[in-house]
């Protein structure tokens, strides 16, 4: 009897053991990609207004989320080589801000990663979506249908 005992309390403590070890697992933080043709000097206050959209969130950097930001510094064709990196780095989305170079180079580099676009004037004419509509493939975002107003 003292021997069933035994056993059943170390079959309780090693699933108990194991159950702790599974729940002291680290969970997967989210990485995102942000890529720009630009400096980062010149879209500071995007870059700004980015993190603060992640905070209102509950998304903190470094905490529950990780974003690697790549520039390419006015260097258009420096882009597919940025990208190629965050893809390296198995990103989950990728933000493609400072204009439609970033966007385009974006949607050449991969067609399963969805791509977020802040801004574009005309996505269907610039090819980064089939309509408004029905976007189709992973593009996804913003849309200004009257440019003269897009600084409002």
């Amino acid at each position: 009897m003292r021997t069933k005992t035994v056993v059943v309390l170390l079959i309780a403590l090693a699933l108990a053991s194991v159950h702790l070890a599974e729940a002291q697992q680290p969970t997967k933080i989210p990485r995102i990609g942000y890529i720009d043709g630009g400096f980062p000097s010149t879209n500071a206050a995007r870059i700004d207004a980015f993190r603060q959209g992640l905070r209102e969130h509950g998304y903190m950097e470094g905490k529950n989320i990780v974003v690697e930001y790549r520039h390419a510094e006015g260097k258009l064709d420096r882009l597919p080589t940025l990208l190629a990196e965050l893809l390296r780095l198995k990103v989950e989305v990728i933000v493609a801000g400072g204009g439609g170079g970033a966007i385009g180079a974006a949607k050449q580099a991969t067609k399963t990663i969805p791509i977020v676009m802040p801004m574009a004037i005309d996505p269907v004419g610039q090819g980064f979506v089939a309509s408004l509509a029905h976007p189709g493939g992973n593009v996804t975002g913003f849309a200004t249908l009257a440019p003269e107003i897009s600084g409002k």
